[in-house]
């Protein structure tokens, strides 16, 4: 039986946030509360995901360990998940997904890795063919299948999904295999199809997977949030507290990246210009009195007064008591050393654009901690 909802990924990620989401509404069993299970497809050789793509074929679900504070309460609770109903490698399996998709897939769902929108020149037009095997980029896969779809049915609906950490993924997606498309010199009625009929969606996915487990399963935080974009025609794979549809999603956007990666960020500036201890984590600098005050500083007098500005400030605060819980978190160990990664250009993409709201703004604060690590180069 197909599926309903085609996910691409097998992370830990998904696994702990999407996949739980459908497998909870399935458990209520409401009408409207998801559109159906899941059918996930390895996209990578990687020996890990080929193990979790078995664990996952054999169709007894998995655990999730939600672990954490919440509103001053410690969580520890371990869900079941089984909205995964089907998996397969996409390399091995790829009559079987031409199949897949044209038949009862609504939703696609993506988690690629970090270089996962990157294209390979070896894919060409010849893919297209049926009897062709997969490409091998991400894209081009999702290109293939979709003009597969086209060609068995064109009117049926289908709403996209890209849950990597890009701004507007949807418009990064859709533009991407449009091109692609076209570089291909593929039908212009098929084009037109992608860019006028399938739903692409801008959403911002967030919440922190501590672990793996073996060989399926995750550790998560109990905080979880998906906001998505609202367009006309967008089929959601299911209804769940943590899906938050938006006409503003640059408004959660901005939270996010001004508070909760921001303060990660001026921690690991903290890190690497102190000479802190190689192993701390978060949690244990939220416990130095001094790291905490700096951060809390930070805060109040170099960031919140933006969203002042803004007229965002109680969403502001109220979203500030989350993010302290969340690296306050007694079950995760956050190492700063994995923050610090590519430090230089998180500064540009964390701190900039605070600085620049405040002078487009007229917020009148002087911004020094911001400033000073904008001009360290390190």
């Amino acid at each position: 039986m197909t599926q309903a909802i085609l996910q691409f990924g097998t992370s830990r990620f998904l696994q702990a946030h999407v996949d739980l989401f459908v497998s909870q509404a399935l458990d209520r069993g409401e009408t409207g509360r998801a559109v159906g299970g899941i059918l996930v497809v390895q996209t990578t050789d990687n020996p890990a995901s080929a193990e979790r793509v078995a664990a996952l074929a054999a169709g007894d679900g998995y655990p999730v360990r939600v672990r954490g504070l919440r509103r001053g309460e410690r969580i520890d609770e371990t869900l079941t998940c089984r909205a995964v109903r089907q998996a397969l490698q996409a390399d091995a399996d790829w009559p079987a997904l031409r199949e897949a998709i044209a038949t009862d897939v609504r939703v696609i769902v993506s988690n690629t890795a970090d270089r996962g929108y990157q294209l390979d020149e070896r894919d060409g037009p010849a893919c297209i063919d049926d009897t062709s095997p997969a490409p091998r980029s991400f894209p081009a896969k999702l290109l293939v299948l979709l003009h597969h779809r086209w060609r068995a049915r064109p009117a049926a609906a289908l709403s996209i999904f890209p849950c990597e950490l890009i701004e507007r993924n949807g418009d990064v997606l859709r533009d991407l295999v449009r091109s692609l498309a076209t570089r291909w010199h593929l039908d212009a009625a098929f084009v037109d199809w992608l860019g006028n009929h399938c739903i692409w969606a801008n959403s911002l996915v967030d919440r922190i997977v501590a672990e793996a487990l073996h060989p399926v399963g995750a550790v998560a935080e109990p905080y979880a949030l998906w906001a998505i974009e609202r367009q006309p025609g967008l089929v959601l794979p299911c209804a769940h507290e943590a899906i938050l549809l938006t006409d503003d999603l640059e408004r959660y956007v901005r939270l996010k990246l001004l508070l909760l990666n921001a303060g990660h960020t001026w921690l690991a500036e903290r890190w690497k210009v102190d000479g802190r201890a190689a192993g701390e984590t978060v949690r244990q600098a939220m416990n130095d009195a001094a790291l905490r005050s700096g951060l809390e500083s930070l805060w109040s007098d170099e960031v919140l007064p933006v969203f002042t500005a803004l007229g965002q400030r109680a969403e502001a605060d109220a979203y500030l008591v989350d993010v302290r819980e969340r690296f306050l978190n007694p079950f995760l160990d956050h190492p700063i050393a994995d923050i610090a990664r590519n430090h230089a250009q998180k500064k540009q993409r964390r701190f900039l654009p605070i600085v620049a709201l405040a002078d487009r703004l007229q917020c009148g604060i002087a911004q020094p901690r911001l400033r000073a690590a904008l001009a360290d180069a390190g």
